[in-house]
C-alpha cells in the first residue's frame, strides 16, 4: 500500500488535473491518513465539482471523520448528478441505517445491490436489514473499483440549476417543512404547514426569531455556553431550531414518528443549504 500511495502521489503531482486523485484519495483513506485524503478530495472537487465519484470519495472521508450530515449531503449531490451511482446509494443506505430509518436504508441498499449483483456482502446487508436484524457493526462500504474516465467526462451536469431565490430548492420539504427567517422575523425562504395542511409560514416566522433570542438568553442565564440545536417534540410534528448564521434562524420539522436522528440530519442539511444561499445573496 505504501508503494501504491507513492506511485499514485507521483502520478498526481505530475498531472494534478487527472482523475488519479480518486484512487489516491481512497488509498490514503484506507491507510488511515484521513487528513491527507481530505486534502486530495477537496482539491479534486475544486477541479471537478460535477463529478459524482469526487463527491462519493469526499463523503466516505467525511464519514470516517464522523461528519455524517455533510456526508449525506455529498452523497445526495452525487445522486443528483448520477441517479444510479452505486457508492452513493451504499453510503446513504448506511447513514439511514445509523439514523434508525430501516425502510429508507433498505430502499437504497436494494438499489445498490441491483446495480452490483456480484457484491455478496451488499446482498447480505440487504437481507439482514430487510429481516430486521441488528447490524450496527455493518462496516462503511468502500468505494467500488474506479472506472476509467477522462477529464471530459467530468463536465457540467445536465441537472436542473437550483432556483437562486429559493434556499431549499430541490430539497424534500423545502416548501412546507423548512422555514428560514431573519432576526426581525421576516421570512427569507421555505415555508411551514400545520399538520392539517394550513400554511402557517408567516405566523411561525414571527415567533421563530423571538424563540431563538429566548433560547440564547436562557443559555446565557444557565451558563450553558453556545447552543447548536433546540429540539421540540409535539403530538404530530417534531421540530429542530438552529441558526445557520448569527442573523438568521431555521426551523426544520418532521413527523414525530420518525427517529430524532433523521430530524437532525434533515436540519443540518437544510442549514448547510441556507448558509450557501446566504453567501450567494449577501
Amino acid at each position: 500500500m505504501i508503494e501504491d500511495i507513492r506511485t499514485l502521489s507521483a502520478q498526481y503531482a505530475a498531472d494534478p488535473a487527472s482523475l488519479v486523485f480518486l484512487r489516491l484519495g481512497e488509498a490514503l483513506r484506507q491507510r488511515g491518513q484521513v487528513d491527507a485524503a481530505l486534502k486530495v478530495a477537496l482539491q479534486g472537487l475544486g477541479r471537478y465539482p460535477h463529478l459524482p465519484d469526487a463527491h462519493d470519495l469526499y463523503a466516505r472521508i467525511l464519514t470516517d471523520r464522523h461528519d455524517y450530515a455533510t456526508a449525506f449531503d455529498e452523497w445526495d449531490t452525487a445522486l443528483r448528478h448520477a441517479p444510479h451511482h452505486i457508492g452513493a446509494h451504499k453510503g446513504i443506505g448506511f447513514l439511514y441505517y445509523r439514523a434508525g430509518e430501516r425502510e429508507q436504508a433498505l430502499y437504497h441498499l436494494r438499489i445498490a445491490a441491483s446495480l452490483d449483483p456480484d457484491d455478496l456482502g451488499l446482498r447480505h446487508a440487504v437481507e439482514r436489514v430487510g429481516g430486521g436484524a441488528e447490524i450496527w457493526d455493518m462496516p462503511m462500504p468502500d468505494a467500488p473499483p474506479p472506472r476509467e474516465a477522462s477529464a471530459a467526462a467530468a463536465g457540467p451536469s445536465s441537472a436542473a440549476v437550483p432556483n437562486p431565490a429559493d434556499p431549499f430548492a430541490g430539497m424534500d420539504g423545502g416548501h412546507d417543512r423548512l422555514l428560514l427567517v431573519d432576526a426581525d422575523g421576516l421570512r427569507l425562504g421555505g415555508g411551514l404547514a400545520a399538520p392539517d395542511g394550513r400554511n402557517v409560514s408567516d405566523e411561525a416566522a414571527a415567533l421563530l426569531a423571538a424563540t431563538t433570542r429566548e433560547a440564547a438568553r436562557a443559555a446565557r442565564l444557565l451558563e450553558l455556553g453556545g447552543w447548536a440545536h433546540l429540539t421540540l417534540e409535539g403530538e404530530a410534528l417534531s421540530a429542530c431550531l438552529l441558526m445557520p448564521s448569527p442573523e438568521t434562524s431555521l426551523l426544520a420539522a418532521m413527523d414525530t414518528a420518525l427517529p430524532a436522528g433523521q430530524l437532525t440530519y434533515f436540519a443540518d442539511r437544510a442549514a448547510k443549504a441556507a448558509r450557501a444561499w446566504l453567501e450567494r445573496v449577501q
